[in-house]
């Protein structure tokens, strides 16, 4: 059986930051590293939410990428 250990959390904010020539939305993003690996989704919500207020593009969504480690036993 093998285990899962999680190492580690990001926080990823995109930002819609206008349009192209066929209208279709440039994006771009901003991760943060170092995230509390047991902050829950309402708590990451609030910090992109509390972000996204200084910064002048539009918020599109917020993503959680978590790192884990596969130990073989």
């Amino acid at each position: 059986m093998a285990l899962a250990l999680l190492e580690g959390t990001k926080l990823r904010l995109v930002f819609e930051a206008g349009v192209d020539g066929e209208g279709k939305p440039i994006l771009k993003s901003k991760s943060f590293s170092n995230v509390t690996k047991a902050a829950t989704a309402d708590q990451l919500s609030q910090a992109a939410q509390a972000v996204a207020a200084l910064c002048n593009d539009t918020l599109n969504k917020v993503e959680r990428n978590d790192s884990t480690e596969i130990i073989a036993k």
